[in-house]
């Protein structure tokens, strides 16, 4: 079951961050995980269902809010995806720590396999591993524009939540850089 994690600095209050993160139709604009979501407006909150589409996938799949925590954690979890080489369920989590320059936000994918798919974990790991900074990279730049709220204080409550890993949130780790001809 690979699992990966990083995080980024959202120029935003942690509600804001949290409120565009709460309404699963967001994760299309920016995350590699999600090619589209379906358009009904569902009201946030745990048990909260979207219809979505993984990416290389045709047929329409469930994604379901497992945890809602208010201005704090959220995550959603895709339903069982078959193929011939067993099953994954994939599940995006978001925590989000108030940071004196807006939102720490720490992303964190799992993709828990089945059958002979476990076999391609640490490929699935090395995926993720590329793609999820650039995706922080994307999220940060999507709500970076205007805040309706000042930014939230507390550099001593973020250094004591780092120091102690109460988030498990890993540092950031910039997208490598494409070569020409490489990865194209």
């Amino acid at each position: 079951m690979p699992t990966v994690s990083t995080s980024t600095i959202v120029p935003r209050p942690a509600e804001e961050v949290f409120d565009f993160l709460a309404d699963a139709r967001n994760l299309a604009l920016w995350s590699s995980g999600v090619a589209a979501v379906a358009p009904d407006a569902v009201p946030p909150g745990e048990n909260a269902e979207y219809h979505y589409h993984f990416p290389g996938r045709h047929r329409e799949h469930r994604l379901v809010c497992s945890v809602f925590q208010p201005g704090r954690r959220i995550t959603f979890r895709g339903r069982r995806m078959w193929s011939p080489l067993g099953t994954q369920v994939p599940e995006y989590g978001f925590r989000l720590v108030p940071h004196p320059r807006g939102t720490l936000v720490g992303l964190t994918v799992t993709c828990i396999l089945h059958g002979p798919m476990v076999l391609l974990a640490p490929v699935m790991a090395m995926a993720w591993r590329r793609d999820l900074p650039e995706d922080a990279h994307k999220l940060r730049e999507l709500l970076r524009g205007p805040s309706t709220a000042p930014p939230a204080p507390s550099l001593s409550a973020l250094s004591a939540l780092q120091a102690d890993g109460a988030y498990g949130i890993a540092p950031a780790r910039p997208a490598p850089s494409v070569r020409a001809g490489i990865g194209t």
